[in-house]
């Protein structure tokens, strides 16, 4: 039987492993007359175990004193008396099918436990057995102990296993087993809303709490935080069934169980209400702190729910509402975790699809403002997905700098360019040489060794240093210190030229790039894009304050020696106001999309490149 709720009602509960029932007939009996024997009357009287005889018919025969004071009564005034009644072996058909199977002599004992009402008010547990009389006399007998106080500490052990002690709310074992009670059939399917919601929070910058004041504070704030999560609850249960089970899950993780919830906007005002509570400063021996909370909640139907898919759907709820600023709560979106599975989907085969040549290079042109020729390429990496088709960097390159895949996909990704770039240069001899530009993550230069990989890769190809370019954005090369700087500039010196990509979307510091090994910049998109109006004047539609900012950055790279790329060239407006402005190289689809290999070919022999762009619609 379970000790956290029992009602007045006695409940059988057949003991398991110490329950003895077996369907073999048990041996008659003589007739039993009057009670026990002589010999043993005065034992079975003074016996502190409460026992009583009971016929075949389920009579009492005869009880010793002990059965009457547990009972309330004389044991004289219990003879005659139906012992089922006395113990309540009748409350369910388990049982007492199995007592009348003792009294007819088909099994051979009957143990169970019950809870029974004493006169005078109070309830006693005890244990009943039921088993035959020894050989020779008939009819079964009846003990009755007390097992009240062994319930009690069993009940005080099991809150002390269900309760956590710094905040006294259930643990998280409890927490779980009323969650998966929850959503069981049984607990829908009869009455109630049949759905069920819940508030998963953690406290923003709890453990900088217990670094600087000490564990013992941090537990007085968990405990205040309880008692405020308490009174939300019991606020929210007000004039319904019950309130919400409020549960600390460990650490600085709180729940808030809602069963059978209304909808999602309970559990919003739920969680609204909880941050409101939190916001109050906490007073505590003298300290006065401030904490707030993120809180993931999730509300749906209980069927078809697991607890373990209710609580993973909480635990990326709160993570998302971690991730968008703290302080706040976040509603489930199944959009969103959609996105999520496809990400995490996505991150357990990236390396494994680096093996199987998943990955496939395009290539996008970079061509001469001033002669229109190309004068290089850049490699674009897509992956081509069994699931999922042609995916983008965007799809993964941020998952790959996330667990270092980024290390072997871009040594793969700049020796495939450079065979590539050397391929080319074999097949058009007579041309010049077009230079090949590759993305760098600046995780490879941190987790590998770039520099001996670039050597190893130009001397097994054969392309000369000058022939590569490689990119990296400018936050990564502005802060560029000790060994990233030290590598930049081993590969400037071998002849490799450093661009930074994305240039003017972050410190853009031209005093800092002096002292870098850079030799270019590739501008925003977002500058050319700027360039919207036709004509020649300015005022012909649009600002002309993104060609002053251009202008402004080209001549001052020019003056630190710096050559300039132009990104997103899409219009032959743009590429003449770039070429009137001085920009020295442009990329966008003016030109060419990214491409395969074999149609760059095509625009090695064609003098200038120009309209119609390759690949274009």
């Amino acid at each position: 039987m379970s000790g956290t709720s029992e009602g007045p009602t006695p409940v059988a509960d057949l003991i398991g492993p110490d329950v003895t029932e077996s369907n073999h007939e048990a041996p008659p009996r003589a007739d039993a007359g009057d009670g026990p024997a002589p010999p043993f009357r005065s034992a079975f009287t003074a016996a502190p175990l409460a026992m009583a005889v009971v016929d075949r018919e389920g009579v009492v025969v005869s009880a010793n004193d002990t059965l009457g004071e547990l009972l309330g009564t004389g044991p004289d005034r219990l003879a005659g008396r139906v012992a089922a009644d006395l113990v309540d072996l009748a409350a369910d058909t388990r049982t007492w099918h199995a007592y009348r199977e003792v009294l007819r002599g088909r099994q051979a004992r009957l143990r169970c436990s019950r809870r029974i009402k004493h006169p005078d008010g109070h309830s006693v547990w005890v244990q009943v057995t039921v088993s035959p009389l020894p050989r020779g006399e008939e009819g079964v007998l009846l003990s009755v102990a007390d097992i009240s106080a062994r319930r009690e500490l069993q009940a005080r052990l099991r809150h002390l296993q269900m309760h956590d002690p710094v905040t006294r709310l259930p643990n998280r074992t409890l927490f779980f087993e009323r969650l998966s009670a929850a959503v069981e059939a049984g607990a829908y399917e009869h009455g109630g809303t049949g759905r069920i919601g819940l508030c998963y929070l953690d406290l923003d910058g709890f453990k900088a709490v217990n670094d600087t004041l000490g564990h013992r504070v941090g537990d007085r704030l968990l405990a205040a935080v309880a008692e405020r999560l308490t009174r939300c609850a019991d606020e929210a249960g007000y004039a319904r069934a019950s309130a919400p089970l409020v549960a600390r899950l460990g650490g600085d993780e709180f729940a808030l169980l809602v069963e059978d919830s209304t909808g999602t906007e309970q559990l919003a005002d739920l969680a609204e209400s909880v941050l409101t509570a939190l916001q109050q400063p906490f007073d505590l021996a003298g300290q006065r702190l401030s904490v707030s909370a993120s809180i993931g909640v999730v509300e749906r139907r209980a069927a078809g729910t697991t607890a373990t898919g209710l609580m993973q759907a909480a635990d990326t709820t709160l993570y998302w509402a971690k991730a968008d600023g703290k302080a706040r709560w976040t509603l489930f979106d199944p959009e969103r975790n959609a996105h999520r599975m496809t990400r995490q989907a996505l991150a357990s085969t990236l390396r494994p699809a680096i093996d199987r040549g998943e990955f496939v290079l395009e290539y996008q042109p970079l061509v001469g403002m001033a002669d229109g020729r190309l004068s290089g390429v850049e490699a674009l990496v897509r992956w081509d997905h069994p699931q999922f088709g042609i995916l983008t960097p965007n799809r993964f390159i941020g998952l790959a700098e996330e667990d270092g895949a980024i290390v072997p996909l871009g040594r793969w990704v700049l020796a495939t360019a450079c065979h590539q770039a050397r391929r080319w240069q074999l097949e058009n001899p007579d041309e010049p040489p077009v230079f090949v530009s590759v993305n760098v993550a600046v995780r490879q230069v941190w987790d590998s060794d770039l520099v001996a990989d670039v050597a190893d890769i130009l001397a097994e190809t054969g392309l000369a240093p000058e022939l590569l370019q490689l990119e990296l954005t400018e936050s990564a090369v502005m802060g560029s210190a000790g060994r990233p700087l030290q590598a930049l500039q081993a590969l400037s010196d071998m002849g490799v030229r450093i661009a930074i990509d994305d240039f003017g979307t972050g410190y853009s510091n031209l005093a800092y790039l002096s002292r870098l090994p850079v030799k270019v910049l590739k501008l925003d998109g977002s500058f050319v894009r700027g360039f919207q109006y036709e004509g020649d004047e300015p005022d012909s539609g649009g600002s002309g304050a993104d060609e002053v900012i251009v202008e402004a950055m080209i001549q001052l790279a020019h003056r630190l020696g710096l050559t300039v790329t132009a990104e997103c060239v899409e219009t032959s407006s743009q590429a003449t106001r770039l070429r009137r402005i001085g920009c020295d190289t442009g990329q966008g689809w003016l030109y060419s999309r990214p491409v395969p290999p074999d149609r760059i070919s095509e625009l090695l022999s064609r003098s200038p490149v120009g309209q119609p762009a390759v690949g274009s619609p």
